[in-house]
This record gives structure tokens, C-alpha cells and sequence, in this order.
């Protein structure tokens, strides 16, 4: 990935790092691409946040009674909370399709079609990722905003290639 051009945004410069890798695991887990990209944005802060940053943990998944990694800890909903840390960015991106892949109150989620991003947003809520209500919502809005439905379209090829798509804001 090169430098980025004059005036990138901090969500274009994420989407550019990490669009290949949530491909990837959309073909290996079934997580859409959208999605993975929308959580990853917002609850990194772009991979702005602290626990993107310290942790690498992009999708502010809490360390729970079986986590045997590293772990820090955060305020969150509660004060000090345990977070998983990382190693690198794509550890964070595999445990965050495992975890939804894992856990029996997400397994509904997946009888929605790849590209059926709103009721994976809403479903995401349903199940609990999130305490927030505007929760899917704001899923939602970056999705659109940033076209990241494109890429739930990707061929397992795109992953390796890590090409930009020609619908996102060229370099």
C-alpha cells in the first residue's frame, strides 16, 4: 500500500489497509466483507483507538471467561474492562469471524445472504455485539457512505490481489 494522496480521509486510508483482509475472511468464514469493514471502522475509531492502536484489537472484543491471549484493559460499558490484544491487525480481523462464526446467538446471522448487510447489522444488535441502540445504524450509514456493499461482491481472488475497487475514491 502506498502513501496516501493529499486529503485521504483516516476511514479511506482503513478501508485501503483492510478491505483485502475482510474479503479474505468473508470467503473463509462467511462474515460479509461490509460488515467486518463497517465494525472495523467504528469500533476502532478507524484504527485510531487506543485499542487499535496498543492492542490491535479493531473490533473491541472483550477478553470473556476462554480468551487465553493477551489482554488490556479499557473503560467501556463498565470501568476497566478486560480487551483482547493482538499480535497484528489480521489476528484481530480472524478472532473477530471466529467469534461470531463460535457463538451460538449469532449463528442465525448467517442464514442472511452475504450481501444482505442491513439485517446483519440489525441481527448483530439483536444478538448483542453492542449496547448502543443507533448500533445498526451506524453500521448502516458507513457502509453506504463509503460503498463497502462492493465488496461482499469481491471473487475470493480480490483478497490476494488487494486491488482497490473501481468504485472507491481513486489513489
Amino acid at each position: 500500500v502506498g502513501m496516501p494522496g493529499p486529503g485521504k480521509s483516516p476511514q479511506l486510508i482503513y478501508i485501503d489497509q483492510f478491505a483485502s483482509l475482510a474479503v479474505e475472511e468473508m470467503y473463509r468464514s462467511g462474515v460479509p466483507a461490509s460488515i467486518t469493514l463497517a465494525q472495523g471502522l467504528l469500533e476502532s475509531n478507524a484504527g485510531m483507538s487506543e485499542l487499535a492502536v496498543k492492542g490491535n484489537n479493531h473490533f473491541g472484543i472483550k477478553c470473556h471467561n476462554t480468551w487465553k491471549g493477551g489482554k488490556m484493559y479499557h473503560d467501556d460499558d463498565q470501568k476497566g474492562e478486560c480487551f483482547r490484544v493482538y499480535s497484528s491487525p489480521e489476528l484481530s480481523y480472524k478472532d473477530h469471524s471466529d467469534f461470531l462464526r463460535s457463538r451460538e446467538r449469532y449463528s442465525f446471522l448467517f442464514d442472511y445472504t452475504i450481501t444482505d448487510y442491513k439485517s446483519w447489522a440489525h441481527g448483530l444488535k439483536k444478538a448483542g455485539y453492542a449496547t448502543d441502540p443507533a448500533y445498526p445504524k451506524k453500521l448502516i450509514n458507513i457502509i453506504e457512505e463509503y460503498n463497502l456493499y462492493e465488496y461482499d461482491k469481491q471473487p475470493a481472488s480480490y483478497s490476494k490481489s488487494g486491488k482497490t475497487i473501481p468504485e472507491s475514491p481513486s489513489r
